[in-house]
């Protein structure tokens, strides 16, 4: 029996616990599939999805560093996909590349639906400026917050984000951006959409940011609160780490390769 191929293509990604989550939604929704890691190199990752094209791949899951190439690879890409200009969901069919962006609805469903914090009329600063953050702009600002403060590390990445979503709509007048020591004011909602957890580092922002009503959200998960999230514990805000937002976010891909969306609920629980 041909079995389905899917994968999730990253670098690292030995870390991955997609394909536990993966494995949930196949035997809940009764399909037949195989889903694994794969490592691209940081110069082959075209290389590396093409092979596994051929090896009968009919899907995959990218995440780090990878999105924005993924984007540039594509035949066909979505909407949500275009706004962000960063892939994280490949589907091939016919030898074609489609390209879907789930991480923002990943994202907005785990802050509104599961943490139960409203993103409507906040201050939300996005820390970042990667393919990461990219997937989460358009859904976040469709939640009409009050305020967007794009930041990165020295400013200038954050200015040509700011300038790329320009052409789309009202909220643009909402966003603005800094450079993380440039950073004023308190926020309600903080997002890590940074790489510096993966490395062990957490981004250098103003302690003053925080508030206690404030939620530090890291997209990144591990069994043990980042550098990040236990800073901002230090100085009154609850945390949130990424997993939420992969179990969503991988929903919604399961969605888009199979059809039928699964029921997340169970697998909020982490698993081991």
């Amino acid at each position: 029996m041909n079995i389905d191929k899917y994968a999730v293509i990253g670098n690292p990604i030995a870390h991955s616990k997609s394909p536990h989550i993966h494995a949930a939604f196949a035997r809940q929704c009764q399909h037949v599939l195989s889903y694994r890691t794969l490592l691209a190199p940081l110069d082959s990752f075209e290389a590396t999805v093409r092979q596994f094209i051929e090896e009968g791949g009919r899907g995959a899951s990218v995440t780090l560093p990878f999105k924005i190439k993924a984007y540039d690879l594509c035949d066909t890409v979505t909407s949500r996909a275009r706004a962000a200009a960063a892939v994280n969901t490949l589907h091939f069919e016919n030898k074609k590349i489609a390209g879907d962006n789930t991480d923002g609805i990943g994202l907005v469903t785990d802050i509104v639906h599961n943490a139960n914090i409203a993103i409507k009329d906040k201050r939300i600063l996005l820390l970042g400026s990667g393919g990461a953050a990219r997937g989460v702009i358009m859904p976040l600002l469709e939640c009409d917050p009050y305020a967007f403060v794009i930041a990165s590390r020295n400013g200038e990445k954050a200015q040509m984000l700011l300038e790329y979503f320009e052409p789309f709509g009202h909220w643009y007048t909402r966003l603005s951006c800094a450079a993380f020591s440039e950073i004023q004011g308190q926020f309600d909602v903080i997002i890590n959409a940074t790489s510096a957890s993966i490395a062990g580092q957490r981004p250098l922002i103003p302690d003053s940011i925080y508030k206690p009503t404030s939620l530090a959200y890291d997209m990144m998960y591990a069994d043990q609160p980042s550098l990040f999230m236990q800073h901002a514990a230090q100085h009154g805000a609850q945390t949130r780490d990424g997993w939420g937002m992969l179990v969503e976010q991988a929903a919604e891909a399961f969605s888009v390769w199979r059809g039928i969306k699964p029921d997340t609920s169970s697998s909020l629980v982490r698993l081991k």
